[in-house]
């Protein structure tokens, strides 16, 4: 008689940068956690300044190694703060910090057939989109589990429509203080 194995949990990985949108897509994994009654697993990879190829090259950066980690550490648990009010999910599963590129990190830890990964959608911007490697097209391109891509929140759209009505607004109120204080006459 073989020996069974206990089944696997079913998890949801989720990637988080702590972004708005990966805010946005951190709550939905969650939703999605206590649905299906999987584990919750957060993850935030990262990257040395100018990529692994650049740390391997300067010897001054394997000092500044443990640095990057712990900052990777405190992006992750504001972001679950951010969401959840704490550290703590309230769901079982791991935070995880992952070293690489983030759509190849999330691809390989969601490794199983039937996890599901979550992913913000990301920015509409066509610069953004032309200079900045997707992540969300990474993994449907290349995962092996379900992916689900989170939209933006309606609400990071109207808050991008506000900064730009007050940074127009803030640009021309300086022009008109400007063209005040050249044409007013020199105090005697």
């Amino acid at each position: 008689m073989s020996e069974s194995r206990p089944p696997t949990a079913a998890r949801v990985v989720v990637g988080v940068s702590g972004s708005l949108g990966s805010l946005t897509a951190l709550g939905r994994a969650a939703d999605e956690a206590r649905n299906r009654r999987a584990e919750l697993w957060p993850v935030l990879a990262w990257e040395p300044p100018g990529g692994d190829l650049a740390a391997r090259r300067s010897p001054a950066s394997a000092a500044l190694i443990p640095a990057w980690e712990r900052t990777a550490r405190e992006r992750l648990v504001g972001a679950l703060r951010e969401v959840f009010g704490g550290s703590d999910t309230g769901l079982p599963g791991q935070a995880l910090i992952a070293r690489g590129a983030p759509g190849p990190a999330l691809v390989q830890i969601a490794d199983r057939e039937g996890d599901i990964l979550v992913v913000g959608a990301g920015r509409r911007n066509r610069v953004y989109r032309a200079l900045s490697p997707s992540v969300g097209r990474h993994c449907l391109a290349h995962a092996a589990c379900t992916v689900l891509a989170v939209p933006p929140s309606p609400l990071q759209a109207a808050l991008a429509a506000v900064r730009r009505r007050h940074t127009w607004r803030l640009r021309l109120d300086t022009g008109d203080l400007r063209r005040e204080f050249e044409t007013a006459p020199p105090d005697a």
